[in-house]
């Protein structure tokens, strides 16, 4: 790899060489055709020339600095086992700038005491926090029995929920999956849709099941839907349940009537964790803009023990960079 070098501001040049061990894992940390050194060189406004497992990084001292940091946090992460791409990139960038994750995300962070990182780890593939607001989710989902995750759309709130479902049903921590979200569009439609119960809701939870898919091979997941650990229904069919040994989330939880809402939550039994996801902006109950179950819920429940409310912003979004400034246009002062 080999470039003209940035030019930095004069009096300001500095210059660090970082060599890493286990060659082998190199062009995973580079990226194909140095796609990963390229980001950094052009979100850092530094200069990258990588021979071997030595790298050479030229910019301002900040950038510099920061670029190592961000460099040997990724090269942490590939020998984790973790695939580094342009998201991830972005998102470490975005991250090593958090005091808070020092010696939280990165094991080897000064005072961290050699602390594993927070991740979930599924059948298919390890997951670590791609924002300072995924650490606290993360955090919360093994801690509190109760957790509401309000945000915009890419934030990993139903994702990281379904993962963390998985990693407890895996270990046997729970004994089954509940997975559930209102079928706001069907209505009194959902009878005239073709095939059965299963079949005429999976269009409204594709979502959930991707997560599923990504986190177990898929006759796992079919094999543990078929055997009954894994239960995938709208909320209506929670009516007159209790959900004990189990792990329950209820996504797009903004589209539920405060009766709805309080009918669910109240299925609540032992052993078991519950985690509400949903965006409160983005509410598609139908006849006007009636009161969401999920403002409601968390008014009247937000400071009572063992419930954890968690809140992500459109600087929290961890897919496409696009997607982020989208949030925020429509989320603006003019929106």
């Amino acid at each position: 790899m080999s470039r003209k070098p940035v030019p930095a501001q004069s009096g300001d040049r500095s210059r660090v060489e970082v060599n890493f061990d286990k060659p082998q894992l190199l062009p995973q940390l580079f990226g194909e055709y140095d796609s990963n050194l390229l980001m950094l060189e052009e979100r850092l406004g530094v200069y990258i020339h990588a021979r071997g497992q030595r790298v050479v990084i030229e910019g301002s001292a900040e950038a510099v600095a920061h670029a190592r940091e961000v460099l040997q946090e990724l090269h942490s992460r590939v020998i984790r086992g973790e695939d580094v791409d342009g998201g991830l990139v972005d998102s470490v960038i975005a991250m090593s700038s958090e005091p808070m994750l020092t010696g939280i995300v990165r094991a080897d962070a000064p005072g961290g005491g050699g602390a594993p990182p927070i991740m979930i780890r599924t059948r298919k593939k390890t997951i670590a926090p791609r924002s300072a607001a995924q650490v606290h989710y993360m955090r919360e989902l093994v801690s509190n029995d109760m957790i509401f995750a309000l945000g915009p759309a890419g934030t990993g709130k139903t994702y990281l929920a379904v993962a963390q479902a998985v990693a407890q049903l895996i270990t046997g921590t729970v004994q089954r999956l509940i997975l559930s979200r209102p079928a706001v569009e069907a209505g009194e439609r959902l009878g005239f849709l073709p095939g059965d119960m299963k079949e005429k809701v999976d269009p409204y939870l594709r979502p959930i099941y991707d997560a599923l898919y990504d986190c177990l091979p898929a006759e796992q997941v079919e094999r543990r839907i078929a055997s009954g650990e894994i239960e995938i229904a709208p909320i209506a069919f929670m009516r007159g349940r209790t959900l004990a040994e189990a792990f329950v989330i209820l996504d797009e939880a903004q589209n539920t009537t405060p009766a709805q809402m309080k009918m669910f939550l109240t299925r609540f039994g032992q052993n078991s964790r519950m985690v509400i996801c949903g965006d409160p902006k983005q509410t598609d109950l139908p006849g006007g803009p009636p009161t969401s179950g999920l403002n409601d819920a968390v008014g009247k429940l937000e400071g009572i023990e063992g419930i954890s409310i968690c809140r992500f912003g459109v600087h929290d979004v961890v897919r496409h960079p696009i997607v982020g400034r989208i949030v925020e246009a429509y989320e603006g002062p003019d929106a």
